[in-house]
């Protein structure tokens, strides 16, 4: 694994990556220059540099046709390609002249090591005294000495040194006492140790990993297993966090939009709504034509009910049946706005109940936590972008098939042992609705209100008992968006007494024959957390 991403740049075994289109032009050029030669040596650019040469030849023996120069250095890291002439011919960053005299990296020109470092390396036959001296020279904090002092140290590494050694990063150096230095020198010791016998004790600790043991929680089975997991984890938080916040700003956009026009709609019914007022003004006006006089600019007449005076407005440049007769035409232009109208706001509202569905299902993933939480979310992006809220360039106007990477919902179990499955998104909302559930089960949902289907798994002929009844109402209540609410209604009937309408979008559905039940979701916060499935529900 070669990466040079700013957050999470690195140089390590890894598994096989997924096989996906790859249009990026430089892993194209590397692909043509070096994907049919073999690896044949890794060596580094200079001691305690981050940098790595890896050379590539015919077979092994062969003097190298291609280098491959690796430049781990944080935001600034590159992977560069240069000929066995050391002319680089393709680089993940060029850097002009104009953007670094010191450096430059282009097409074309010799490569050149980077900097060569000034600081004293690391080493573990420095005596005490002399590595005291060094790291308290100049007052400061003890972290920042000690990353000014030495060559290739990270700040992480520090911080860790430091914390192990039960000081405070931000302490100056000349408040250290004896004890506290001896201390921090062994720690110092311990890691050149290592270094130099190549034995590491990789493992978690509760910031992160390390290779040295130092705070571990739980070991690792090697460096390389840490490493890759730490940082597929990093990678997929942070795509987590921007994805939620893109999907959440969009289906925003949508609502507001959608909410605004099922408000005009709104109105003009209202509007329509004095269609008839319309029509009994013309009637009442034909009825009492003798009262009319020629100028008329108003009338008040007898309600035909009541026998109140009703004031009518009349135009005074006609009489009375054109007056009448513009009263009818109106009457029948709004009765026509009224069936023109119905029907679009009755798509307005079901566009805007999908649109809350997917907003419940987005906001009920708070944080990243395991792969499957980024994997319910990119299912989410996916349904959008096939019902075309969304436009992804990178698979058209088609997303992608996850099949293989499906995501599975959440499951509990109740008091006295029975499965219950949430769905995550409409994906699983309506495979666990469609295709998990069994005649004997129960379907939950919120009454009215956009959330998770949830499925409560009973074995033939046993009812379930109220307490895992009313285990299941929390969870629906809990994963919708009344989560923040003291009671919620909740609805339950068996699966086959859900559909799915004709044309429907993902997650819609319709019931009969349901009961009502008050979930309280602040009770499930004070309960276990979910679990995934071991095996894939879904195909179950």
């Amino acid at each position: 694994m070669v990466s040079w991403h700013p957050q999470a740049a690195r140089l390590c075994l890894s598994s096989p990556p997924p096989r996906l289109p790859d249009t990026f032009t430089f892993s194209q050029q590397l692909r043509h220059q070096i994907g049919n030669l073999a690896l044949v040596a890794i060596e580094a650019i200079a001691p305690r540099e981050r940098a790595l040469d890896l050379q590539f030849a015919r077979r092994p023996g062969d003097p190298p046709l291609w280098h491959l120069y690796v430049e781990i250095m944080g935001k600034y890291s590159n992977v560069i390609l240069a000929n066995r002439d050391n002319q680089i011919v393709t680089a993940a960053h060029q850097v002009s002249a104009q953007q670094s005299s010191v450096r430059p990296i282009q097409t074309g020109q010799p490569y050149e090591l980077p900097p060569a470092l000034t600081d004293p390396a690391p080493s573990f036959s420095e005596p005490f005294e002399r590595w005291q001296e060094r790291v308290s020279l100049v007052p400061g904090s003890l972290r920042r000495n000690l990353l000014k002092t030495y060559r290739g140290l990270s700040s992480a590494l520090v911080l860790a040194m430091i914390k192990v050694a039960e000081l405070d990063p931000e302490q100056p150096t000349d408040t250290l006492n004896a004890v506290e230095w001896q201390r921090l020198f062994q720690r110092w010791q311990e890691w050149l140790q290592a270094l130099e016998q190549e034995q590491f004790q990789p493992g978690w600790t509760p910031e992160g990993y390390t290779v040295l043991g130092w705070g571990m929680t739980h070991p690792a089975n090697s460096v390389q297993d840490v490493l890759e997991q730490y940082y597929n984890t990093q990678l997929s938080r942070q795509e987590f966090v921007q994805l939620r916040h893109q999907l959440s700003q969009k289906l925003n956009t949508f609502l507001e939009k959608l909410r605004l026009k099922a408000h005009t709609f709104q109105s003009r019914l209202q509007q329509s709504d004095q269609a008839d007022q319309y029509r009994e003004q013309a009637d009442l006006l034909m009825a009492h034509l003798q009262q009319w006089q020629p100028g008329m600019k108003s009338i008040s007449l007898p309600d035909f009910e009541t026998g109140e005076p009703v004031t009518l407005a009349l135009n005074p440049e006609k009489s009375a049946v054109q007056n009448a007769q513009a009263l009818y035409k109106q009457h029948q232009k709004l009765k026509r706005a009224r069936s023109a109208i119905a029907p679009l706001l009755a798509d307005v509202n079901t566009e805007i109940h999908y649109l809350e569905q997917v907003e419940a299902a987005v906001t009920e993933l708070t944080e990243y936590q395991t792969p499957e939480d980024l994997s319910a979310l990119q299912e989410i992006r996916d349904e959008l972008i096939q019902q075309n809220y969304l436009d992804n360039p990178e698979y058209g106007n088609a997303a992608p098939n996850r099949d293989d990477t499906a995501s599975q919902p959440y499951r509990y179990f109740t008091p006295n042992g029975l499965e219950v499955l949430i769905g995550r998104n409409n994906r699983q909302n309506d495979q666990l609705t469609f295709r998990v559930a069994g005649d004997y089960d129960l379907w939950l949902h919120t009454q009215e209100i956009p959330g998770s289907h949830v499925l409560l798994r009973l074995n033939p002929g046993v009812d379930p008992d109220p307490v895992d009844l009313e285990f299941a109402a929390d969870l629906a209540a809990y994963y919708s968006r009344a989560r923040q609410s003291d009671q919620v209604p909740v609805i339950y009937t068996k699966p086959k007494n859900v559909y799915k309408p004709k044309g429907a979008k993902p997650g819609m559905t319709v019931y009969k024959h349901e009961h009502v039940i008050w979930g309280q979701p602040q009770r499930v916060i004070s309960r276990s957390s979910p679990t995934v499935p071991e095996k894939n529900v879904m195909n179950s």
